[in-house]
């Protein structure tokens, strides 16, 4: 589970609670079921209007990802996979690599790896996995787009139910202490509009942004391997370019755990 999101958003209610009761602002205030229905069914409906319905779909999927804490694959964790098929093709050929396959779960991966084995030419390899790789960026992007969406919504609406409050509370001012509550009550659809929107909507979107970047990241590296592997470059050699994109921690602890110790410069 990825916990950064799950304290992020405690300590975002933790921050508006907070700010409200050093403010002496009712807790009670925040009920109001006019704000909430509003900017609630107000996003939602405006989100739907905005997105086709095959996208709207995969909503449950991303809060999922939001929440997963760890990639499928990391670059400490490929590197023995292709230092092995790499040892394997120059010992063998690469036609040996073909019992590998069944091994590999990952379908990106195991596409390259098979198009290296066909004899394809590295720079057809290499085209057809960026393609690959561009047009999952495209779809993450659409995906992100749905929250950065909701995040520029949830405000105005916001705003849009601060109107219809006042409006509510100047229709009849003949009771001063009556109209200060409302227009209090008016602005507690900007509130929920404004924190959704800020601290909810548009971190959601930047969090898939960066997950999106980071699978990206690593398939991109998917195609160095299996590049250097048709390339018939040695293990030893293969694994210090992999290793090349590791931050220097991560390095030194692949290395301990090689047994192989020592320091590298980042």
């Amino acid at each position: 589970m990825d916990k950064a999101t799950l304290v992020g958003i405690i300590l975002a209610l933790a921050g508006l609670l907070g700010g409200m009761f050093f403010k002496h602002v009712p807790f009670s205030n925040l009920g109001n079921p006019a704000a909430i229905f509003m900017i609630i069914i107000g996003t939602i409906g405006a989100v739907g209007i905005a997105f086709p319905a095959s996208e709207l779909k995969k909503i449950p999927k991303l809060f999922k990802i939001l929440f997963n804490g760890k990639q499928e694959f990391s670059i400490s964790e490929l590197i023995p996979t292709f230092t092995n098929w790499a040892n394997i093709a120059r010992k063998e050929g690469l036609l040996a690599l073909e019992t590998q396959l069944n091994e590999v779960n990952e379908p990106f991966l195991k596409n390259g790896l098979s198009l290296a084995i066909d004899g394809q030419s590295p720079e057809f390899i290499r085209d057809v996995m960026n393609e690959e790789i561009d047009a999952m960026e495209e779809r993450h992007q659409a995906a992100a787009s749905i929250f950065t969406q909701a995040g520029t919504y949830a405000p105005t609406l916001g705003v849009l139910g601060a109107v219809v409050g006042l409006i509510a509370a100047l229709g009849n001012m003949a009771d001063i202490d009556a109209l200060g509550q409302a227009i209090a009550a008016a602005f507690v659809a900007t509130l929920y509009g404004i924190f959704t929107g800020y601290s909810l909507w548009h971190p959601f979107a930047n969090k898939l942004k960066r997950k999106s970047k980071e699978e990206a990241q690593v398939k991109r590296i998917m195609i160095e391997g299996v590049l250097s592997v048709l390339d018939g470059q040695s293990p030893t050699m293969l694994e210090q370019k992999l290793l090349s994109y590791l931050p220097n921690s991560e390095r030194e602890k692949y290395l301990a755990a090689q047994g192989q110790g020592g320091k590298q410069d980042e």
